[in-house]
């Protein structure tokens, strides 16, 4: 399957609701690498790199959980990092 790498921006209800570590599980679990953090708007940052289906997998399952809203998100097709493993959680 062709790798895909988004650079998101999540606005909403998404810090200090566990969006970060949700977010981390369930890309780890679904086989994506990249990142996550809050920025210091309010808004939360992220890159995620797999499969499209994974990727939307991901979006759907964040969007069920009951403590997070997300109300908008800004997202772009970036360059895939090849030797990238593993997903984090970043401070700001």
């Amino acid at each position: 399957m062709e790798q895909v790498r988004k650079h998101m921006i999540f606005a909403g209800r998404v810090q200090g609701v566990g969006f970060r570590y949700r977010a981390s599980y369930t890309a780890r679990s679904l086989g994506l690498t990249g990142w996550v953090r809050n920025d210091p708007d309010g808004t939360v940052e992220m890159e995620v790199q797999g499969s499209r289906a994974s990727i939307d997998r991901m979006l759907a399952m964040l969007n069920q959980d009951s403590y997070i809203r997300i109300d908008k998100i800004e997202a772009q097709d970036i360059p895939v990092h090849e030797k990238e493993h593993g997903f984090g959680v970043r401070g700001y």
